[in-house]
Order: structure tokens, then sequence, then C-alpha cells
């Protein structure tokens, strides 16, 4: 294998190696002056803005420029072609490609392992972006980085600017009206005394709040209230409650299953003003915050502090805490710290007749009673609305590498996976994957090019760790392995900031690169691993020509598919075809139909394929218990019949 040294290891800024993969790219004095390749100008580069490092072998560098490392001896691999470990590779961030496997030169260990330089050009272009507000607060650097164009975050915008006007969602779904009141003159002004000022009734203003993220659904709703304390929050229920309105409690309006909108003209609780972090203990790493605060606002506020938030979401720009506990979000760092179920320590709800549960606390350990946070945590507003929380936060990792790796097929991707567990071990925080569709769409609508070898499926590995050499010893022996076995094909590797991100943006911004490519049908599955993938290709044989793309991809450390199917626009035949025939396919597998997504209005009555009638049983009587008008969220989670 070759390698392609980045800057700040070999002497040669990556940007200057340019089609010379097997030396370095000489700078335009040193060319003009017969210098073969390796020979560059430092002025030169850093003219450019690019940095530049003494190689590790090269000795001291100079003014005038820096020397390289000596290359291969031509018997081996050829001039021009330098010498890097696996570690070395896993410290500074590399492109893998799997070529051949030479024998080492006299005097290095035979365990080294060898890279070629790959660079793609013009990789990471800026994306065209989609007009309309997006909920990144000011000040607030998206995942994107520069060069790679900022991820367009999910938020809403008039139709005017997003396509054609959506259906409502009981002109397009069956569902009838329950025998709510209707917002009068009288409520508005009750409303406006609660919450003065921040009573929103504009028919623009509203529309961003009565359409989902995808635009498959859309509310009815007048009024838009936006309280700041929980005491606000509490009168609002206990009026609404006297008063038998429905509520629609909203966070960051980032659902995918219909669950943060109306259905018809529900009263719209929206918590974006309830965005305070209230306290923060640096020893414990004990986050209590406001129901509305931003997750990527969050999670800037506990770094700063050495400490992360135990979630991470590709809506994180835009989405709140407490819409994230409502659907207990899964997310991207569940494989290593864990659902919320486990690292919320307390809640704060206010119940539909205006009652506030005050349990945030802030204790580990707390074995008096039922554990009533859990009710909370996943029943999407239903039950009650959260508006304060108390979560633990992990010390932030000092050293993270990333992965991206293709493989040539599923059986291959397990295997990989299988790898990972065993010899990456403690150090091992993500593990996600997806399929050659994915990232032909990501190509297409948002221009980002793949930094591998086109392959049937990529993975992502993540590692997070304490000590950079112990993570890139095990990473690089797992690369050898994988690579050398065949599992692995082709990769690049990570370790900065920048490119980290931008290898992180292939699989974020996959469900933005679906939402332009047409109507989508979105199915978010927990299956058993080995059978992850075979329900994506039994709905392409299924489907055919009828659908326009089927895709598969998740976080298969966690058991989760995330099944998209795009079509031009809705077709009720369509969704014949793929309802019930997908839930029927995941109850035999004996999987579940949400997996981190929830439920919400899509999948209310798919619900009976997971849940026993006895289960749901006692989800009704709960839900009556703690909401007898049915006031909360109503035509949502439940099965219509219960």
């Amino acid at each position: 294998m070759y390698v392609e040294a980045p800057a700040g290891r070999c002497g040669t800024p990556v940007e200057a190696c340019g089609p010379r993969s097997r030396g370095l790219w000489p700078s335009p004095r040193a060319r003009a002056q017969g210098a073969g390749g390796g020979a560059w100008d430092k002025g030169w580069a850093e003219g450019r803005g690019l940095r530049t490092w003494a190689g590790p072998r090269g000795g001291r560098g100079s003014e005038a420029g820096l020397r390289r490392l000596s290359p291969a001896r031509s018997g081996h691999w050829g001039s021009g072609c330098w010498r890097t470990t696996t570690a070395a590779a896993a410290r500074t961030g590399m492109r893998v490609t799997r070529t051949m496997v030479p024998r080492p030169a006299p005097g290095w260990p035979s365990r080294l392992f060898w890279w070629r330089a790959v660079r793609t050009p013009g990789a990471y272009r800026q994306p065209s972006s989609r007009n309309g507000a997006s909920r990144v607060p000011p000040g607030v650097s998206p995942r994107g980085l520069a060069g790679a164009g900022a991820p367009v975050r999910r938020g809403s915008s008039s139709p005017s600017s997003r396509g054609p006007e959506v259906v409502l969602t009981c002109e397009r779904y069956p569902v009838q009206r329950l025998p709510f009141s209707v917002v009068s003159e009288e409520d508005l002004a009750s409303f406006e005394r609660i919450v003065p000022g921040r009573v929103v009734t504009d028919p623009e203003e509203l529309e961003a709040s009565n359409v989902d993220w995808l635009r498959g659904m859309r509310g009815c709703s007048k009024v838009l209230l936006k309280p700041r304390t929980t005491e606000e929050v509490s009168h609002i229920l206990r009026y609404c409650h006297g008063r038998n309105l429905a509520v629609n409690p909203q966070g960051g309006n980032t659902g995918l299953v219909g669950g943060s909108v109306p259905v018809f003209d529900e009263v719209i609780l929206s918590t974006a003003l309830m965005n305070q972090v209230i306290s923060f203990h640096g020893v414990s790493g004990t986050l209590v915050c406001q129901a509305g605060c931003v997750l990527e606002e969050l999670s800037r506020y506990v770094e700063e502090r050495g400490f992360i938030v135990p979630l991470d979401l590709g809506a994180k720009g835009s989405c709140h805490i407490g819409g994230n506990l409502a659907t207990n979000a899964g997310g991207l760092r569940l494989l290593r710290y864990g659902s919320l179920r486990g690292t919320v320590l307390g809640l704060e709800v206010v119940l539909a007749d205006g009652t506030i549960l005050n349990c945030l606390t802030s204790l580990r350990k707390d074995n008096t009673g039922y554990d009533l946070k859990q009710l909370f945590i996943g029943s999407e507003g239903t039950l009650g609305v959260i508006t304060a929380v108390s979560i633990l936060c992990p010390p932030k990792p000092r050293a993270v590498n990333v992965a991206f790796l293709g493989c040539p097929g599923f059986a291959e991707v397990l295997q990989t996976f299988s790898t990972c567990k065993g010899m990456l071990g403690e150090i091992l925080s993500a593990f996600e994957f997806m399929d050659a569709e994915c990232m032909r769409l990501v190509r297409h609508h948002l221009l980002l090019a793949c930094p591998v070898q086109e392959s049937p499926f990529y993975v992502l590995v993540e590692t997070s760790g304490s000590r950079a050499e112990h993570d890139a010893e095990k990473l690089s022996s797992f690369l050898e392995q994988a690579l050398g076995s065949g599992l692995v094909t082709d990769g690049t590797l990570a370790t900065d900031q920048r490119r980290v991100k931008m290898l992180w943006a292939l699989r974020e911004r996959i469900t933005e690169a679906l939402s332009r490519d047409g109507y989508v049908y979105k199915y978010d599955v927990s299956l058993p691993v080995d059978r992850l993938y075979d329900l994506v290709t039994d709905l392409r044989a299924r489907l055919g020509p009828r659908a326009k793309h089927v895709v598969g991809y998740g976080h298969l450390g966690d058991g989760n598919l995330h099944l998209n199917v795009t079509a031009e626009a809705f077709s009720a035949p369509l969704l014949g075809d793929l309802e019930p025939y997908v839930y029927e396919w995941t109850a035999g597998q004996r999987g579940s139909v949400s997996a981190e997504h929830g439920v919400g209005f899509k999948k209310r009555s798919a619900l009976g394929y997971s849940k026993p009638p006895e289960a749901l049983r006692l989800m009704q009587q709960l839900k009556t218990l703690l909401d007898p008008k049915g006031i909360l969220n109503p035509y949502k989670t439940l099965p219509a019949q219960a």
C-alpha cells in the first residue's frame, strides 16, 4: 500500500499533492528548477494557506523548505512513494485504499501497513441550499464544513419556496375530528393574559408550525402559544383542560412520523422560548435545562466545560431536548452511551389539567417507588408536556477518529461490525451503514462527493477515547485486519475536526437528500442484525418501477434500519403496497415498527404489530388516568380504536 501523508506529518500539504498520488507535488518554483516529485517550496505553500511541517524522518526543516521522507526503494514500491504506519494514518487522517501488500523495506517492522494516496478533486463542494428559515440560532455553526457547505437543518418554510402546498392531513388520511371545542376570541384574549405578546395568530407565521418537516402532513391550527416558564405552561393547560381545547405540544418540529404537528385545529404549544440552562455540575456532569434548548446549543455549552451530551442527531441544529425525550430519540451515540432512558436523571412535566409534576432530581440512584419519568420518555406529549430535564453528560473524548469504508456486500458489513466490536472494544462509539443508493442520492442532490471508490455498501466507524496513541494503535490493527481479509475494499480516515465532520455529513444528510428526491415513505424499524437489509431487498423486488428509489441505511450497532422509499408524489396505491407489508414483515422477525422515530400519527395503527393487546389496553388506561379528556396531542401514538 502507499501513503498520502496529510498536512502536519510528511512535510507536504495534502492540497499540493494533486494527481501525483505516488509522490509529492512540487511547487511552481521547484518545477522551474527541475525538482522531482517531493520537492516543494515552503513560501509557495504557506502563501496559499497550506500547513507545512517537517517530516518525522526528514530531519530538521528550514526557512527555504522542509525535507521529505526518504522514498522507498524502487525495487519495492517505486520512487516517490512514502512510508508510514497505520498508527500514523489514524493519527493524521488519510484516504486509504487496499491495493497490494508489498514486502517491507529492510529495517522496517513487518507489521507496518501501507496506504495509497488518492485525492478526490472537488470533493465536498458547496451544496445548493433550500430556501426557508433554518432553525439554527444565530452564531451556531452547523455540522457541515467550510468547502462542504452548511447542512440544511430540518426546518420549515413557506409552500411557495418549497414546492406545492401540502394537503391537509384530514383530507389525505381517514381521520375524524374528536368533539373538542373551537378556539374563540375569548380564548385568544385569555391566552394573551397568560403569555402577553406571545400569542401567534398570523396565518403566514402559523404555516411553519402546521406543516411537518417532511411536508407530508398539515394541520389547520389558528393559534400558536409561546410560554417561557413552566408556570405559564401550567396556566395554559389548566385553561385548555377547562375549555376542552385540544393541545399540540411542539419542539423543533423535526419529527418524521407526524407527531409534532396538529391534525386539525389543535392549539400549538411551542417550547421554543423555554431555552435556558438552569444548572450544570462540573464534577458529576449533570445538566439541568429547559425543554426548549436546542440540542446543538446544549452540546456546545457542555463541550466548553469538558463534557458532551449523550445524544447526537442529524437534526441537532433544530431539535429540542424536550422533543428528543418525548420521542425517546436514539441517534448516533446510542451504541456508546445507551438510550435516553438510562441517561435522563429527572424530568419536570405539566399534566393535562395543569398539575406540575416536579421529578427534576439530579441523583443517579433513587430507588423510592415507581420511576415516573419513564412514563413520559417516549410518550410523545400524550401524557404530559415536558418542561425541564436533568441529564447525565459523559466526559468529552480527547481523541476522535472516523473511518469511512467501502464493503463489497452486506455479509462483509456484518463481519466488519463483529471485527470492530472485538478489536476496538471500549473506544467504539458509532457504527453506521448505508447502501450505494444512499450515496448516489447524496451526491446527486447535495453535491457531496464520495471519498472512496464506489461500493455496494459503506460503513462509518467512529472511535472516541482519552489517549490518541492508544486509539490509533487499536484502529490501525482493525483496519489492517479488515483490509487484509477483504471485508473492506477501500476507505478513508479522519482525525481532525474538519475531516471528521466532512465524513459524518455523508451519513447525517441522507434524510435531506431523500427529501429532495420526491415524496418519501419513511420506515424506522428494529430487526435482528443478520436480517437487517433483507427487508430492503425484498421491497425492491416487490415494488419494482413503481418506486423511484428504495434505500436502506441506519445504526447497525443498534439493529436499527431506516428504510426509505421515494416517489414523484404521494400515491395511495403505493402506500397500499408498503403497508401493512413492511409492518407484517417486521413483526415476522419479532422486530419493532418504530426503533427511534416514535409512533406519532403515521404509525399509530401499526402499534399492534409490536405490542400485544394487553399492553395496548394498559397504555390506554394510563392515558385515561393522566389525560381523561384526551386533550394532549390527540390522534397520536395510540391506535384510533383505543
